[in-house]
């Protein structure tokens, strides 16, 4: 497969385990969970757990512009997070948990500003939508364990993403988006 059927998009959103699933749809070849915007050089979850790497944990999602587009990615990305919370997400905090959209070229950029704007002015949330725009750095894969864990480890992944508060906040701002 050419580079040129396929683009790369990289979000952060808190545990790497919540953002796999939603992104498995139509036009996505391949999601990655990983570590990114840190300066340490393939590093652990060990490692980036600690908050001390500048390490987000993050998705890479391989997809294919013809058949998705990058805004949908975007509207998927943003009912997944707390884009108002600049100390993690849910039950986990610290930075390796922020969210941030990790851009991979001047039109990514202009597209992820322009949605977080408009996430601003539609006013769904009271506070201020702290999630970062960045350039896309290298980014590093999980260990093996982590990819697609909603698949392979079903019962924890379900009881950790209701548990985590994830589910309710979804539900709480996104849910008449859904019916």
């Amino acid at each position: 497969m050419s580079n040129k059927n396929y683009e790369l998009a990289t979000f952060a959103g808190g545990c790497f385990w919540c953002m796999i699933q939603p992104f498995n749809i139509y036009g996505v070849y391949g999601v990655i969970a990983g570590y990114t915007g840190g300066k340490v050089k393939n590093p652990s979850y060990k490692e980036v757990s600690t908050g001390k790497t500048g390490h987000y944990e993050a998705v890479q999602i391989k997809y294919n512009p013809k058949k998705i587009k990058y805004e949908k990615l975007l509207e998927i990305f943003w009912r997944q997070i707390d884009p108002t919370d600049d100390n993690g997400q849910f039950a986990d905090k610290g930075l390796q948990y922020k969210t941030a959209i990790f851009y991979h070229n001047k039109n990514q950029k202009k597209i992820a500003e322009s949605s977080k704007k408009e996430l601003e002015t539609s006013k769904r949330f009271n506070k201020l939508i702290v999630t970062e725009i960045k350039p896309a750095i290298k980014f590093y894969p999980a260990e093996e364990y982590h990819q697609d864990y909603y698949k392979k480890n079903t019962l924890n992944y379900n009881i950790y993403k209701s548990a985590s508060g994830r589910d309710d906040f979804k539900d709480k701002f996104w849910r008449l988006e859904y019916k």
